[in-house]
């Protein structure tokens, strides 16, 4: 898969145009306006085209007969599916992939059926950013929670605090401390730098340790990295849009919820469509609501409105004023670097969060999921191994057989209901989901055609 056609130049068909040109993919995107599209043509190698996505000749015009894939994430539902639909008709792009938000058509899954619209893969960014939020709720002590195999396999960012039992130790110690839990860790960045971890690292405070284990073992790995933070149980969210509205009512039947939305028409709908949340009328940034609503006993503070500036100044307040933790919605990618880690704990980028579903579908091999880490600089996947010894470079061998490049690590597999970490006399079976962490985006391929199955295998 070498051509892909993204349709709409926003925040995530720019990321995702950005991430595939790096990876030296043949990209072309469509925007109607012109001025979406020239930051990424003066900056990037790829071709634009400015046009109505849902047009079959700006479709074709564009490339679309030769295209492997098709993205389309404009601003409307209606385009995205009606150019799903044109691309499978008149063109026959193999794979489509569309973004749809509105829940009253996502409710009808016939509608993404070949013979209707014909979408392989419905995109809901606002979903896949809430279950991102509820999984940190969850895990207040991370930066990251990422699931394999269904949550068989977990794997977890966190960052060494001085009172953590780890930390001045060796990672090698972590095996004494919990003898009975199996665990990995896959990487380390400290000031920003990339560490390959060994039994010899010595942890240091503010380092970010990426660490796999079994979903069922992760808090005791947790505890001994990070320390054991206070459950959460006080929530505060400033946004009611999509996001917010969402996740408010993923969390109101187990949390104390405040929601505050700045458009009073908004807040009437909300306060209804939410019974056990509190809605406030309010400004985000408003020292005096704060104060009223006792920011100083909310354990979770989340910015999610679409203002990155309102979500910046709102989240900077709210730490101030004493929230215990503070998430941020950022949709500049190059301030989220800038931020997390500062009074904001945790800065998401919703593109970087939509990104992983996305890159699933555009990888080469089996590969059930990807995980975009560190704003797209490092990747955690999860892919199935297939073919034999004769067939496959990866089936029947050992870890150290596989003389695998710098920068390109297995950390574990999975097998049936096990999960099983990678040492160098681990052997990988056919249909074991094998989890790879690659620490720069050059290792895609050599992970691409690691996983290959050659020729003549049936």
């Amino acid at each position: 898969m070498s051509n892909i056609l993204i349709l709409g130049a926003g925040r995530v068909g720019a990321s995702v145009a950005e991430q595939l040109v790096q990876e030296h993919y043949h990209v072309t995107i469509v925007d109607e306006h012109a001025a979406n599209l020239k930051g990424l043509q003066d900056r990037l190698d790829l071709r634009t085209l400015v046009g109505n996505a849902a047009s079959p000749a700006v479709l074709e015009a564009a490339g679309a007969r030769d295209a492997d894939l098709l993205l389309a994430v404009t601003p409307s539902d209606e385009v995205n599916m009606v150019a799903c639909k044109i691309a499978h008709e008149l063109f026959n792009v193999p794979t489509r992939l569309g973004r749809v938000r509105n829940p009253d058509i996502l409710a009808r899954p016939e509608l993404f059926d070949h013979g209707n619209f014909a979408i392989d893969h419905v995109i809901t960014p606002a979903q896949i950013v809430t279950d991102y939020l509820v999984s940190l709720v969850e895990t207040p002590e991370a930066l990251q929670v990422l699931d394999f195999a269904d949550g068989k396999a977990q794997m977890v960012v966190v960052r060494v605090e001085a009172d953590a039992p780890m930390q001045g130790k060796t990672l090698s110690s972590l095996c004494q401390r919990l003898p009975n839990v199996d665990s990995r860790a896959v990487g380390i960045y400290r000031r920003n730098r990339y560490i390959r971890p060994d039994g010899d690292s010595v942890l240091e405070v503010g380092d970010e340790v990426f660490v796999l284990a079994a979903g069922k073992h992760m808090r005791k790995v947790i505890r001994e990295l990070h320390g054991e933070e206070r459950k959460i149980r006080r929530i505060m969210i400033a946004g009611g849009g999509n996001v917010g509205f969402r996740l408010a009512q993923s969390l109101q039947d187990d949390y104390q919820i405040k929601l505050i939305e700045s458009n009073r028409e908004r807040a009437a709908w909300l306060a209804e469509a939410l019974p056990k949340t509190l809605v406030l009328a309010g400004d985000a940034t408003d020292e005096t609501l704060f104060d009223a609503e006792q920011i100083d006993r909310t354990d979770l503070y989340l910015a999610l409105t679409s203002d990155d500036e309102d979500n910046i100044m709102s989240g900077l307040l709210a730490k101030q004023m004493g929230a215990r933790k503070v998430i941020a919605i950022i949709n500049r990618s190059r301030y989220v670097g800038l931020l997390q880690g500062s009074r904001i704990d945790v800065a998401l980028s919703p593109a970087q969060a939509t990104i992983g579903s996305l890159l699933a579908r555009v990888r080469r091999g089996d590969i059930v999921s990807v995980h975009s880490l560190r704003r797209g600089a490092a990747e955690a996947l999860e892919i199935i191994a297939h073919g034999k010894r004769a067939t496959s470079r990866v089936v029947g061998r050992r870890i150290e057989e596989l003389n695998l490049p710098a920068g390109l690590y297995i950390a574990a597999l999975i097998r049936g209901d096990e999960v099983l970490m990678a040492h160098h006399d681990t052997m990988i079976e056919a249909e074991d989901h094998v989890i790879v962490f690659v620490d720069k985006k050059r290792g895609i391929r050599e992970v691409e055609q690691l996983f290959a199955v050659k020729l003549g295998f049936l």
